[in-house]
């Protein structure tokens, strides 16, 4: 069976520029590729001028960032921002059920067993009720456009979803490298990000609070995505925390300053649920806090994003998200998800197994691009040393047919265009009031010719994603929301009040495994 074409972004059917990519083109054309060649050793010389950086097999390296830029249409972005506002409505409906009256479960929606089996089920989240009502503060929903071009969701991100920080820095670097591809554009900003997160997270505070204290909490320099977490925390003008820097007295959580302990009311952590709170989970953790989940219950403390969202990403529950916006929304689905089967189901599985060259087989609890099988690609001997696993523990996989990702123009080695696969990951911030999804967010890029992986983690790129206004300057946007003011927490000082532990072996293996976390890998 024949593989369908991709769909081109730059070019339509015919072959000619599409309209809103005409003036990029023929910007590209002027420079032509030695002109591109020199743009990039400019761009990685910016790059690690400023340390903008990526973690890859424990080599700091400068962010691949590729010079064209990814153009999305007005039209396009509404679908998309509502579809994505849609879904996270749904799965936080989801997951309040879930850690309630479940009654999801009780009305055969999901299956039970699919639940109690997921390993990011935790039932030490139950009684847990955020002040607003949000366990989905942060949400990174991966789509990609099918052979026609429709966006389709290909996962969820509900965790801990890294990239935003290479949304504002793409934008930055290629406005200093190569400004002229700006020309004949407008092209909606992405800076407000930080500020928008700030609001949530404050809005998220434990009742009663006017002046609620945030912090970012991250496992440390070793974490592939600390950069993003220094950034973040900077750029919200708050404090960036370690486990040792926080602690728990009392049912609240304190950080440790130069001037004494401050009392936290909102973590946003960096850290998975499994090394967050060792009195629940790995006890051996060093990462985390004990007793802040104690605290969180108590409503002295929010956690973001919630301890337990992981079950809603679980991508064995991926397949009955549209029923649950049916079920909790009473709307169809705007973004449809890519042909899922569930390999629990020995029809289903006998299908696949027999097919497995033309599908891809991931495990239901991996990310970052690791344990992915690509049939069209695989060796005999991979096929078949995925089949046995798959035959041993049907739970831990699922499967899809080969989806043929949309293309755009890439800047190869030797400064030409030639076109590369690519997904996109909109941001969105939830307030408890209103959805914020960041227009653009993270285009993801396969520079191997060919690949269809396009996880940094395995060797991807990114591109600086552009949403256009509308002709009326809106952008197709809904009228904004009445200015507010931002209350940024005083620097205070992070105080190390202990000489720092060394780093012994069982601290750099979970250190490494969380290298390995969504929260790392983009």
């Amino acid at each position: 069976m024949a593989t369908p074409a991709p769909f081109d972004e730059m070019y339509d059917g015919s072959g000619q520029p599409r309209v809103t990519h005409s003036a990029l083109l023929t910007a590209l054309d002027r420079l032509g590729p030695d002109g591109m060649l020199e743009r990039g050793r400019l761009r990685d010389a910016y790059l690690d001028q400023q340390g903008i950086t990526f973690t890859l097999s424990g080599r700091e390296r400068p962010l691949p960032l590729d010079l064209v830029p990814r153009i999305i249409t007005p039209e396009d972005w509404l679908q998309v921002e509502a579809g994505v506002k849609q879904r996270i409505r749904a799965l936080e409906a989801f997951l309040s059920d879930l850690y309630g009256a479940q009654e999801v479960l009780a009305d055969g929606i999901v299956p039970r067993r699919l639940i109690m089996s997921s390993t990011h089920f935790h039932r030490a989240a139950a009684g847990v009720d955020p002040p607003n009502g949000v366990r989905i503060h942060v949400a990174g929903i991966d789509l990609i456009r099918d052979e026609a071009g429709q966006f389709r969701v290909l996962e969820d991100n509900l965790r801990n979803p890294s990239g935003v920080s290479y949304v504002l820095e793409n934008r930055r670097a290629l406005a200093h490298v190569l400004p002229e591809v700006f020309s004949g554009h407008r092209v909606r900003p992405v800076e407000e990000y930080p500020e928008q997160l700030l609001h949530a997270l404050q809005a998220a505070a434990p009742r009663g609070v006017d002046e609620p204290v945030v912090v970012v909490l991250t496992p440390g320099v070793h974490n592939a995505a600390h950069y993003e977490h220094a950034f973040l925390a900077r750029r919200m003008g708050v404090e960036l925390v370690e486990g040792r820097d926080l602690y728990c007295r009392d049912g609240f959580v304190w950080m440790r300053t130069t001037s004494g302990p401050q009392r936290v009311h909102v973590v946003y952590r960096r850290i998975d649920d499994e090394f967050l709170d060792p009195l629940h989970f790995r006890f051996d953790s060093v990462l985390g806090v004990p007793g802040i989940l104690n605290a969180a219950r108590s409503g002295h403390v929010t956690i973001a994003n919630a301890v337990g969202n992981g079950v809603a990403d679980d991508k064995a529950v991926y397949p009955y998200v549209p029923d649950l916006i049916e079920y909790y929304l009473d709307e169809a689905p705007i973004l449809g998800n890519v042909d899922t089967y569930d390999l629990q189901d020995p029809d289903q599985r006998s299908f696949v197994l027999e097919r497995m060259d033309h599908m891809v087989l991931k495990p239901s609890d991996a990310s970052g691009g690791y344990g992915l099988l690509i049939g069209t690609r695989a060796s005999p001997e991979e096929l078949e040393a995925t089949r046995e696993k798959v035959l041993d523990d049907p739970r831990g996989w699922i499967a899809q047919p080969v989806v043929t990702f949309s293309t755009a123009p890439t800047a190869v080695d030797d400064g030409h265009l030639g076109p590369r696969h690519v997904d996109l990951r909109p941001f969105a911030v939830n307030d408890g009031e209103d959805i914020f999804v960041l227009p653009g967010g993270l285009t993801r890029v396969a520079l191997p010719e060919g690949s269809l992986v396009v996880n940094s983690s395995q060797g991807g790129g990114s591109k600086d994603t552009w949403v256009l206004e509308d002709d009326d300057g809106t952008g197709g946007r809904p009228a904004p929301r009445p200015a507010r003011r931002v209350r940024r927490t005083p620097a205070s000082g992070v105080a190390r009040t202990h000489a720092p532990r060394p780093h012994d072996d069982r601290q750099r293996q979970q250190e490494g495994q969380q290298q390995q976390s969504r929260g790392a890998a983009c």
